[in-house]
């Protein structure tokens, strides 16, 4: 089989460091950068690291430069630094900031009806869930009247329009993690014994 093409061009970015992706706990080999177009990824040379004159700490705007690699049939694009600065943030440079979502809701019906059948335990559950889940202030519950589906409560209608007929108190804490899925933030490597090892190569 014969090697895959490759395309090489320059780029520049400007972004917000975010961090570096390091081996056997002490060998930096990417650093992680947020800019305007996403996250991205770039290795980086002893030139760049040479460059910068500075410890990095999460949080500090940055220009990089170096070389671009596109695999013209992966289309997997490689990024390598040989040059970074730090750099005073421009309107340009910087991450859209997207306003915050409107809290949303989640309704169950107060009907006496679905009240008979659960409905009660399953307005305690979705609260209990909420406040152990640290949505309480992202997530409001609140009741409304009869849904037209008596026979079949409780009834809920979670954000988006998904229906739950007949559900149990005990299948709240599953339902709001289906709706409500925990997003982990991204872990900084850059812990200060990381940037004690990074002493050395700084000019």
């Amino acid at each position: 089989m014969g090697k895959s093409k490759q395309s090489r061009s320059e780029f520049s970015l400007e972004g917000r460091f975010l961090g570096y992706i390091v081996e056997d706990g002490y060998k930096i080999k990417q650093m992680r950068l947020t800019t305007a177009e996403g996250e991205c990824f770039i290795k980086l040379t002893k030139e760049a690291r040479a460059s910068l004159g500075k410890v990095l700490v999460p949080g500090d705007w940055v220009k990089v430069e170096g070389t671009k690699k596109v695999d013209q049939d992966s289309e997997i694009v490689k990024l390598k630094a040989y040059w970074i600065g730090t750099i005073v943030p421009t309107p340009m440079s910087k991450p859209e900031v997207r306003p915050s979502k409107a809290k949303q809701s989640i309704l169950v019906c107060q009907k006496s009806s679905c009240m008979k059948r659960g409905g009660k335990a399953i307005c305690q559950a979705l609260e209990e869930t909420l406040s152990d889940r640290g949505l309480e202030g992202q997530v409001a519950v609140k009741g409304t009247g009869c849904m037209k589906n008596c026979g079949k409560g409780p009834n809920v209608i979670m954000p988006g329009k998904g229906r739950y007929c007949q559900i149990d108190a005990k299948e709240i804490p599953g339902l709001i993690d289906k709706h409500f899925p925990k997003v982990e933030p991204m872990a900084i490597e850059t812990a200060i014994e990381d940037l004690q090892e990074l002493q050395p190569i700084v000019l």
